[in-house]
């Protein structure tokens, strides 16, 4: 009978109920009953025996029966993959393809199987080649911690042919390590990879009682933001971004990819972006061999800052993975938290160590009991008494008898077995026996013992000390990989490439792409929203599309960009339709999309007399010319818009005349209103802001620039664009001082030796340029350096190098050298070998009385000392807080000024009449 009609008959034979009529020939059965039964027997099984992993060893059942299966070809040597697949098949019952692709998986994670040929590559998404073509064996670390065959519990294979075990005995978080997915009936596993070593030092903190975090850290690296992990739980998200660099104004390479996704699929997403206009770019290439190296060529004209984060908004680049922490915990499913699947992991290996070391001691004491046995029967001439017994229960008996006075010492009884086995040793054995061998291997088994009895008494010691062996054998390579940082909210509408060309006709009320010839407005995405303004005072925000109906009478219409609120709208209007003339400068920051606004007072016959829009806040001066009126002695006269406060959309606006307006014409172009705009730098997400996180940098005017310098060597100078990257190597970052002097040590690798400089950044430099200071030489590498008015020097010689004691030494930079050119090659410190170089405190620099503003900038400098080659904090951290704190105060009260927030309710109503 086969299996499949074996199963039937055993549902057959279940179902047998009420709802069953039998007779003599034959059975009914509802079918109802027998699916219901049926699903459940198959969705039990896929998720115990097929898609779920066990919490005690980590693996799924084929995952299990491989190892298993390579353990009883190891040899030491590679076995070809179709072998290993074909002795796997005598425990795993479904065919050799699911065997062969999760063997492939477990060799590409790199921890359990050395592999050999061929295995694909996950950084691609290559195929391996065919299991005849490739070879594996087990790793020294799966032989070390998986295998056990006396502490394994074992059952019966499908077929009843051979045994397998239950589970194995793993002796380290294994599960968390690998990670695993699995799609199972009713519920599906996803458990992220987590780092070697992180892992083992979590192990140890919990045997130590101590508090502990762990976080994925994926093979292909990239950056991952693990706020919202959740314990790896279902709900969680993991955002997981690819690393993407400037190669330089006209080049982005790709270097990293984020986990799930290969250099093809990311490369794809990104020719499918570029194809909806997204983000724009003339080719990309790609050269991955051994690391990932994707080239992205922009097209002309294009900013590298906005298109890295159109990348992580409209591509791969930038994807969120979901966990759902499933295992199998007891003959069960269940959502356990990685947290706890590590502490599980961590009390089974306590276990499994305390279960091997019972087993040595046992072992070790069978060897001193049979050790000590010899030794007496040798030594007491035991078996010449048996020389005369004629049957075998006396030799028995006599030796029994013999050995009567010397049971005390032994900790257990003797027994017949103990007896029959010293009947089989042989003459030989016994005449060339040597007593003191045998003292020194019973006095080594009983130090053994009593080691092993130590490690029981202190287990959670043995098992600590255990971990940090594997750390040490196996840890070396497996350093984490991606980096764990918080991810900024990308705003996809205002990093979308402007692919697209925004009309208008203006007779008939329509907007869209799609009326090329009608009036341009300006370029767009397909994601954007317009604002249209209309005559009568009203407007709307609605999203770009081909073509659709805005009103008549358009006197404005622009791009919508929300929470802006440096467009400023200057506006004259009309109230009512014999009303008087209002003037009101408004910021819109946020509308709801297709309700339609009102910017006057919202009476009938409203019209608005004239319009403008600044995208920085500029208040123009315009002239108004009045209607004739008879005793009207002033026809026209001026207005200011920066004598008015900015305020809502809402406002009712000040009177600027009671009498009727003829025309109105601009006089003068505006400034901006709106100043200095304060800019701050976070360094946990590693951009620019306004919104008070990280450290601030300054209130910054339209032509002013950030200074930033890298551990590479290269300083740069940028916009305070929100938008910017930086490089991973950056030390400093701050607003640029033109007049400030820069001290600098670096190693010149062409002499060996220490040069000092001191310079002051060009002010000629091109935006986003790399501006080297420490000469071309690929082994040159920078010190330290200071921007302190009167830095000095600290030199520790070298004595052993030198051949003499040198006392140490401290240089006054400022009378060692002179300010020079960033390209100068500056001045050597000394021909003597140093042990250490580094900037100390500086001289003190008292002000004079009649300091203008930038002596006082000088006088808030920051020392940053670094010592070679590692860099040390730029600034103390009180002195960023007390900067900040300061800048913050002046900040705000400088807003209130700019706004008209501070002072809005004293704002009077302004009327001017003639």
């Amino acid at each position: 009978m086969s299996e499949l009609e074996e199963f039937e008959q055993e549902n057959l034979s279940e179902e047998e109920g009420p709802e069953e009529l039998s007779g003599d020939l034959h059975k009914t059965i509802h079918l109802s009953g027998m699916y219901e039964n049926w699903f459940l027997d198959y969705a039990s099984y896929v998720i115990l025996e097929r898609a779920v992993p066990d919490i005690k060893d980590g693996l799924k059942p084929v995952q299990r029966r491989i190892l298993h299966a390579m353990k009883s070809l190891d040899d030491g040597r590679y076995n070809k993959v179709a072998n290993i697949i074909g002795h796997t098949m005598q425990y795993h019952p479904h065919g050799d393809a699911s065997i062969g692709d999760a063997l492939v998986q477990l060799g590409q994670k790199d921890i359990l199987i050395d592999t050999q040929g061929n295995w694909g590559n996950v950084l691609t998404g290559d195929s391996a080649a065919a299991p005849r073509y490739i070879e594996a064996r087990l790793s020294k670390f799966a032989g070390d911690v998986v295998f056990n065959p006396k502490t394994t519990a074992w059952k019966a294979s499908y077929d009843g042919r051979n045994k397998e075990p239950v589970v194995l005995p793993v002796k380290f978080p294994l599960l968390l390590a690998q990670g695993v997915e699995g799609i199972a009936v009713g519920l599906a596993s996803k458990i992220l990879p987590h780092n070697f070593n992180e892992l083992i030092d979590a192990s140890i903190n919990i045997l130590r009682e101590k508090d502990f975090e762990i976080y994925p850290d994926f093979p292909t690296g990239g950056f991952a933001d693990v706020s919202k992990y959740n314990n790896g739980l279902r709900g969680g998200r993991v955002r997981v971004r690819a690393k993407i660099s400037r190669l330089d104004k006209k080049i982005l390479v790709i270097t990293e990819v984020p986990f799930g996704t290969t250099t093809t699929s990311l490369m794809e997403s990104i020719v499918t972006a570029n194809e909806k206009g997204k983000i724009k770019i003339k080719k990309i290439d790609d050269n991955t061999a051994e690391n990932v190296e994707i080239l992205i060529h922009l097209a002309p004209n294009i900013s590298p800052d906005q298109t890295i984060d159109a990348l992580y908004a409209f591509t791969n680049c930038e994807v969120s993975i979901s966990p759902n922490s499933c295992v199998i915990d007891a003959g069960k499913p269940g959502f356990i938290g990685v947290k706890e699947i590590l502490k599980a992991s961590t009390e089974n290996t306590v276990t499994l160590l305390k279960k091997e070391l019972e087993i040595r001691k046992a072992e070790l004491l069978e060897q001193w009991h049979f050790s000590s046995l010899e030794k007496i029967f040798i030594e007491e001439r035991i078996y010449r008494d048996i020389e005369e017994c004629e049957t075998w229960e006396s030799v028995i008996e006599t030796i029994d008898k013999g050995l009567m006075p010397f049971r005390k010492k032994f900790h257990r009884n003797i027994t017949e077995e103990d007896i029959i086995k010293l009947t089989e040793i042989k003459i030989k054995r016994i005449s060339k026996y040597n007593s003191f061998k045998a003292d020194d291997l019973i006095n080594g088994i009983e130090l053994e013992i009593d080691e092993v009895n130590n490690h029981l008494e202190h287990l959670i010691d043995y098992v600590v000390n255990y971990f940090r062996q594997i750390k040490k054998k196996y840890g070396k390579g497996r350093e984490r990989k991606t980096e764990l940082r918080n991810f900024d909210t990308i705003e996809a509408t205002r990093v979308a490439a402007a692919s697209q060309k925004l009309y208008i006709n203006r007779d008939e009320g329509f907007a869209g792409t799609s009326l090329k010839k009608f009036e341009y407005v300006c370029d767009c995405s397909d994601i954007d929203d317009i604002i249209v303004f209309r005559a009568d005072g009203t407007f709307i925000v609605t999203k770009v599309s081909a073509k659709t109906f805005v009103g008549h009478n358009i006197i404005h219409i622009d791009i919508f960009k929300r929470n802006d609120d440096r467009t400023i709208y200057n506006m004259i209007f009309r109230d009512g339709r014999r009303g008087a003339s209002r003037v009101k400068r408004f910021a819109i920051t946020g509308a709801t999309r297709d309700k339609e606004y009102n910017i006057t007072k919202g009476a009938e016959g409203s019209k608005i007399l004239y319009f403008t829009a600044n995208p920085n806040g500029e208040a123009e001066v315009v002239k108004i010319f009045l209607k004739p009126k008879p005793k009207l002695r002033k026809t026209s006269f001026e207005f200011d818009f920066s004598e008015l406060a900015i305020k809502g959309k809402g406002s009712q606006g000040n009177i600027l005349t009671k009498h009727g307006v003829k025309s109105i014409v601009k006089r003068e172009e505006g400034i901006s209103t709106l100043g200095a705009r304060d800019i701050w730098y976070d360094d946990t997400v590693k951009r620019l802001n306004t919104d008070e996180r990280g450290n601030y940098l300054g209130a910054f005017k339209s032509n002013e620039r950030i200074l930033t310098i890298q551990q590479s060597g290269y300083y740069k100078l940028m916009t305070y664009d929100l938008s910017n990257h930086f490089e991973e190597d950056m030390i400093l970052i701050e607003k640029f001082n033109p007049k400030k002097i820069i001290s600098v040590i670096y190693y010149e690798a062409a002499v060996e030796k220490f040069y000092l400089k001191r310079f002051q950044i060009e002010t000629n430099n091109n935006i986003n340029k790399k501006n080297d200071f420490i000469g071309e030489h690929p082994e040159n590498y920078l010190v330290g350096i200071s921007e302190n008015l009167l830095p000095q020097l600290k030199i520790i010689f070298d004595a052993k190098a030198n051949n003499k004691e040198i006392p140490d030494k401290v240089i006054n930079v400022e009378e060692f050298i002179g300010v020079k050119s960033p390209k100068a090659k500056g001045k050597r410190i000394t021909t003597n070998a140093i042990k250490k170089i580094e900037f100390i405190e500086p001289l003190s620099y008292e002000e004079p009385e009649a300091a203008g503003s930038e002596d006082v900038q000088v006088s808030e400098e920051k020392n940053l000392e670094i010592t070679s080659p590692e860099i040390a904090e730029k600034v103390s951290e009180t002195e960023q807080k007390e900067t900040k704190a300061k800048k913050s105060g002046k900040t705000k009260a400088a807003k209130d000024k700019q706004t008209g927030k501070g002072d809005e309710d004293t704002v009077q109503q302004m009327e001017l009449d003639f």
